[in-house]
């Protein structure tokens, strides 16, 4: 059996697949219909006819496609060319069948053809596709060893492949043992190292890779600042973004749309509305059309900083100029609404997607679940809880960390507790915001002796517990007047190397003065004090 036929009988091209990718093409010409006519016709037209059906085939995507035709050919005893193989190379990797496509290239140095670099590189983007890295470095090693050379879109595709794995590190040795030995660096090689380093944080070591770039008289283009100041933005740093903003625009480097986002995003995370009128004055100066991006990031900074009817004002200014919203634009708006507790308004933006067939997801429950814990109506949420179940979308830990704080917070303590123990029975992980709800919840409901054997659990199973799980163990303790556990767990929150905060001081010295333990509650004042947090 052929490699195309185990091809067609394994995996992908069973009929149900078949019928499907069908269903891309125009009505108006069947292409299987013409190629399996030119198949039958005597004489068979050159291989060059059915290479042009093929080639256009795997520009549209239709990959299934190719691998069929591939088939009927070779069944028909018409030989492939050798664009013809590399057509049905790129089908077969991208497909993920990167062992079939290999089998090709086998195929084709039989009968005699030289592979060059678009052979090669569709076979390392396949396999860079597929998370095998390593075999597409060993690939790579193997070709140089055997002579072949290759060119600047092999190694930008490698330096790619590892950067999407994480792999920054090993893109950046990479090009350091590329760097004029084997190929021209090229911007594309730059550029994806430099994104990849701001996507880790390391800004500094990518203006470093951007400054070598320029000494090697390889100019910058707009995907390099892009990915500049998208991670300035993600530190927090404006006014480089800003600046470098600034320095594109002086090299004559156009902005694009996503430039203009990343800003406003960047802004608007930071709770910077008014600022980021600045930008989008540019932006219209520029003649650039705020995107779905561009709104949803303007919505999301605004809510932040709780104007939330501003947010809606933007909201339905996107509808108006034809900007279609998807779930996550109501998403940011619903979210938004229950942070100020106006769920009413969430409620009938939440049915609003169901008359425009925008299907929530498991986010925009969450966020209407929580809203309605938080308003009282936790009976309301246990009804979309279940929505949840009918459509498929089973609640999360975020659903369920809700749920917990408002069992609690309405001193059903039991119902808690059950629910605690029913999702944890589901599998399901608790978070540590989980474990202090329910330690919160157990305190306040007069049950501090459960409260503290979860604590002590969590210890013995070596969570690193934060300051705010220590600060309500010591509240526990403070309000049941036990003030020498307090002071004891606040000198073990110490030895465990977490730092108190000045809440935590607050309240076991208010505590202390309360009851008239002034001179314990002066020590800590005093300690208070020296850690500089009065």
């Amino acid at each position: 059996m052929s490699y195309l036929r185990h091809v067609a009988s394994v995996s992908i091209l069973n009929s149900r697949a078949y019928s499907h990718c069908l269903q891309h093409f125009n009505d108006d010409v069947d292409v299987v219909s013409l190629f399996n006519r030119m198949l039958h016709k005597n004489p068979t037209p050159p291989t060059i006819e059915f290479c042009k059906i093929l080639g256009s085939l795997g520009k549209a995507k239709h990959y299934l496609t190719v691998v069929y035709l591939s088939q009927q050919m070779e069944l028909n005893r018409v030989t492939p060319d050798f664009v013809t193989h590399n057509i049905l190379i790129n089908s077969l990797s991208q497909l993920g069948h990167i062992t079939f496509a290999f089998s090709v290239l086998t195929k084709i140095l039989k009968r005699g053809y030289h592979p060059g670099c678009v052979t090669f590189n569709t076979l390392i983007r396949g396999l860079c596709l597929k998370g095998d890295l390593h075999k597409a470095l060993q690939f790579h090693d193997k070709l140089v060893v055997q002579g072949f050379q290759l060119d600047q879109v092999s190694y930008g595709t490698l330096i790619n492949g590892l950067c999407k794995a994480g792999q920054t590190t090993a893109a950046l040795q990479l090009l350091r043992r590329v760097d004029g030995k084997l190929v021209q660096l090229d911007v594309v090689m730059y550029n994806t190292i430099i994104s990849s380093m701001c996507k880790d944080n390391l800004v500094c070591d990518a203006c470093d890779l951007y400054s070598e770039m320029i000494a090697k008289k390889i100019s910058p283009d707009v995907f390099t600042y892009n990915a500049l100041i998208s991670g300035f933005c993600i530190v927090g740093k404006l006014k480089e973004a800003i600046h470098l903003f600034n320095k594109m625009t002086l090299e004559n480097i156009d902005p694009n749309v996503y430039t203009f986002n990343i800003l406003v995003d960047g802004f608007c995370k930071e709770g910077k509305v008014k600022e980021v009128q600045n930008v989008l004055a540019v932006m219209i100066k520029e003649d650039i059309k705020p995107d779905i991006f561009t709104y949803n990031s303007l919505m999301g900074g605004y809510c932040l900083v709780n104007e939330v009817n501003k947010a809606n004002d933007i909201f339905n200014i996107m509808f108006k100029r034809g900007v279609t919203a998807g779930v996550w634009s109501y998403n940011i708006m619903i979210d938004g609404f229950c942070k100020v507790k106006m769920v009413d308004e969430a409620i009938n933006l939440f049915k609003e997607m169901h008359c425009r067939k925008i299907i929530p997801n498991t986010i925009t429950y969450n966020s209407l679940i929580d809203g309605l814990c938080k308003s009282g109506n936790i009976s309301y949420a246990w009804e979309l809880v279940d929505k949840m179940h009918d459509r498929g979308q089973p609640p999360d830990i975020i659903t369920y960390n809700s749920l917990l704080d408002a069992l609690c917070k309405n001193h059903d303590v039991d119902k808690a507790i059950a629910l605690f123990k029913e999702f944890k029975d589901k599998g399901m992980q608790p978070s540590m915001c989980t474990y202090n709800i329910l330690i919160d919840g157990l305190c306040k409901g007069g049950r501090l002796k459960d409260a503290r054997k979860v604590f002590e659990e969590l210890l013995i199973k070596g969570y690193n517990l934060t300051v705010y799980t220590y600060t309500i163990m010591i509240h526990g303790f403070c309000n049941n007047g036990l003030f020498d556990e307090a002071l004891t767990m606040l000198s073990k929150m110490k030895d465990n190397g977490c730092i108190p905060d000045a809440q935590t001081y607050e309240i076991i010295i208010l505590s202390l003065f309360e009851n008239d333990e002034n001179d314990k509650a002066q020590k800590l004042l005093r300690e208070m004090i020296a850690r500089g947090l009065l």
